[in-house]
């Protein structure tokens, strides 16, 4: 039997995940993150299906596993309507862009800022 070549982001094989090694201790909460490997052959196959918008949500997705649970969570909350302004949303994609190498969810969080502010639903500037 071929064994699976998927790996999580600690480098685990999938085949090396069980139960058994949550209850020794063994596997942490770590060797259960994706890798954005996994995510990306993932989009290509959404993609050869023809499913183009979950591919795009796939790549998003791999560019994200790069980043921390706390950073995760901040953009989710910059993207709260009323919650942002408009230059903290643009000045996010620019950090997203930058310092993160994640320009699908950079461009992402362009776009929600622009509807968030046609809308009226982000936070006025002080």
């Amino acid at each position: 039997m071929k064994k699976n070549t998927i790996c999580t982001f600690s480098g685990r094989s999938v085949d090396e995940l069980s139960i058994q090694g949550i209850l020794s201790g063994d596997l942490k909460a770590e060797d259960f993150r994706i890798h954005g490997e996994t995510l990306n052959h993932q989009a290509r196959v959404s993609e050869e299906a023809g499913y183009t918008q979950l591919a795009e949500n796939l790549r998003i997705a791999a560019e994200l596993t790069h980043m921390s649970n706390e950073e995760i969570l901040d953009i989710y909350n910059t993207l709260r309507p009323r919650r942002t302004s408009y230059k903290e949303m643009i000045d996010m994609a620019e950090r997203l862009q930058n310092e993160f190498t994640a320009p699908l969810t950079a461009a992402f969080v362009r776009e929600a800022a622009a509807v968030y502010l046609k809308r009226g639903i982000v936070k006025e500037d002080k």
